[in-house]
C-alpha cells in the first residue's frame, strides 16, 4: 500500500514495527552471531567461503555444525583473523565487483556487529594480510609496499611503518604458531601444495595436498584437505576431520578461538 497524506500504510507501519521490536535483521549492525554463540567464551573458527566478489565470512563451532554467515555484502572478504580475545575480527575487502582483489583493511566487533575500515598511509599499497598484534592491542598489516601496524577500534588507526627492532614481532603475529610455549612454526614447503612445519629439530613434511594451515587452540593444528578441514593433534591422538553440514563453496582461510577459559 502506498502513503496518503503523509501518513505510513498499515503494511509499512508493520514492518517498522516488527524490525524494532524484534530487534531482526533490519539493524545491519546486529552482531552476527547473536544467538548462536557466545562470542568471546564459546570457541569457534571464522572462515572464507564462496568465490570472486561472493566470498563471504562465515562461523562455525569447532564440533562442526552448520556454517553460519557473518558477512553479506556484495563484495570479497577474505584472511579473517580472529583476536586474541575472540571479540573482534579483522579481514581484508574487496572493492572490485568484477574480482577478489583485497583492497581495504576492517575491523569487526562481533560483540555488537559494528565495522571499520582502518586506512593505509597513501603510498603503502594494497594490503595483503593482517594479524593482530601481542594481546590484540594492534593490528599488523603486511601491504605491498611495507609492513605497518595500526590501533584496533574504538581507538583512532594512526598507521605507522614497522621500525626494523620490531619487525620479528609483527611478523610472528602474521605467522602460524604452535603450542604454548610455542614450540613450531608453519613455513612453506618445497611444493606449494604441502604444509610444512619447523622447530628446534629443523623443517619436516606435516601434511601432503594440504592448503591453509591454522593454528587450533594449544595442541592442534588444521589444514584443509580439499574442501575438507583436518584437525591433527601436536602430540599423543588421532587426526579428525571437522563434520559440517551444507557448508559453502571453496571453504579456506580458517581462523580459530578457542574459547575462554574459566578460571
Amino acid at each position: 500500500m502506498r502513503s496518503e497524506g503523509g501518513n505510513v500504510t498499515l503494511g509499512a507501519a508493520a514492518f517498522i514495527t516488527s524490525c524494532f521490536l524484534l530487534l531482526t535483521a533490519c539493524d545491519p549492525t546486529l552482531p552476527p552471531l547473536r544467538g548462536q554463540m557466545e562470542v568471546a567464551s564459546d570457541p569457534y573458527a571464522v572462515f572464507v567461503g564462496g568465490s570472486g566478489p561472493n566470498s563471504d565470512l562465515y562461523a562455525v563451532r569447532p564440533d562442526g555444525g552448520r556454517p553460519i554467515a557473518i558477512t553479506f555484502t556484495s563484495v570479497a572478504e577474505l584472511r579473517p583473523d580472529l583476536s586474541p580475545d575472540g571479540g573482534a575480527l579483522v579481514f581484508l575487502r574487496g572493492t572490485s565487483l568484477s574480482d577478489s582483489t583485497p583492497a581495504t583493511v576492517w575491523v569487526m566487533n562481533l560483540l555488537s556487529g559494528s565495522e571499520r575500515e582502518l586506512v593505509l598511509p597513501r603510498g603503502a599499497g594494497r594490503p595483503q594480510r593482517v594479524g593482530w598484534g601481542p594481546g590484540g592491542a594492534s593490528v599488523v598489516v603486511a601491504a605491498e609496499r611495507g609492513l605497518y601496524v595500526m590501533n584496533p577500534p574504538p581507538a583512532p588507526a594512526v598507521p605507522r611503518a614497522v621500525k626494523s627492532h620490531e619487525r620479528t614481532t609483527a611478523e610472528s603475529s602474521l605467522s602460524v604458531l604452535l603450542g604454548r610455549p610455542v614450540f613450531a612454526r608453519i613455513v612453506p614447503c618445497q611444493r606449494p601444495v604441502d604444509v610444512c612445519v619447523s622447530g628446534d629439530s629443523g623443517a619436516a613434511l606435516l601434511a601432503r595436498d594440504a592448503r591453509d594451515p591454522v593454528r587450533w587452540g594449544d595442541d592442534s593444528v588444521a589444514f584443509f584437505v580439499g574442501d575438507e578441514l583436518e584437525i591433527r593433534p601436536l602430540a599423543r591422538g588421532r587426526p579428525r576431520r571437522l563434520v559440517w553440514s551444507n557448508p559453502p563453496a571453496r571453504p579456506r582461510e580458517m581462523t580459530f578461538f578457542s574459547g575462554r577459559r574459566e578460571r
